[in-house]
């Protein structure tokens, strides 16, 4: 069986899913308000955990031979045609070289740093998995024949809820570093060829649904059992939508 090519750099010079890139922050002179996000347990575990898998799977699928292990990990239509639905989660492990895994794991790391410490490990991990889910699904709608891989779709719902966070701390994203990073790769999500503008926007806008339940200020509007089921529901739902599309 033959399969489409990936669309990245070589060895997979066509693959979607492109790196987010990360500008230098901003100089500002003065007291600049700290982000809240409300509670703060100042763990990373989730966040470590993460850079950790990918890295670790990016090295041994260099060292085992990439194009012959990271085709059990990426997605199209075609595989999921064939009941092999754990590449909605598996493809956003794998990447297309150094600069891709680089950058994606450089913006995971810093925007875990913030937003675990202040929504929780069990929350994070719900955001960063569910806004995966999302790209995938994103990725499969626009491109259903590419081969696509990446955390990208993870990182992009990370940046969208930082977003989010910060209006409610009243904070304009657009004099921080967060917010001109999640601005400048939107738009080269839209300029760039070869880019997954599904795998990016179908993150983005699942984080920031899953952060109106996740980052709610007022904790007497949405429940803090219901921050969890909340994202919860929405993989569920993100799942029904990839296995409808792919049976129609």
């Amino acid at each position: 069986m033959s399969f489409p090519p990936p669309q990245l750099p070589p060895p997979l010079p066509r693959a979607t899913q492109s790196a987010p890139q990360v500008p230098n922050p901003p100089r500002r002179s003065g007291r600049q308000r700290r982000p809240n996000f409300g509670r703060s347990d100042n763990k990373t575990t989730v966040t470590n955990a993460i850079v950790s898998i990918n890295v670790g799977l990016y090295l041994w699928m260099t060292l085992a031979g990439f194009n012959r292990t990271s085709i059990n990990f990426v997605i199209s239509r075609q595989f999921l045609e064939q009941g092999e639905w754990w590449r909605l989660i598996s493809c956003g492990f794998v990447h297309f070289g150094i600069f891709h895994i680089a950058m994606n794991m450089l913006l995971a790391f810093q925007l875990g740093q913030l937003l675990e410490q202040r929504m929780g490990s069990l929350r994070f991990g719900l955001l960063y998995i569910t806004s995966l889910l999302g790209g995938s699904v994103g990725a499969l709608l626009l491109s259903p024949d590419a081969i696509t891989g990446g955390a990208s779709g993870a990182v992009f719902g990370l940046m969208a809820a930082a977003v989010i966070g910060l209006r409610h701390d009243r904070i304009n994203p657009l004099r921080t570093a967060i917010g001109t990073t999640f601005v400048l790769n939107m738009v080269i999500t839209l300029v760039i060829p070869g880019i997954s503008v599904g795998g990016h926007f179908g993150g983005a806008i699942t984080g920031a649904i899953c952060s109106l339940f996740l980052l709610n200020p007022s904790r007497k509007t949405i429940s803090r059992l219901f921050e969890v089921v909340g994202p919860m529901a929405i993989g569920v739902g993100l799942i029904y939508l990839a296995v409808s599309f792919v049976n129609a």
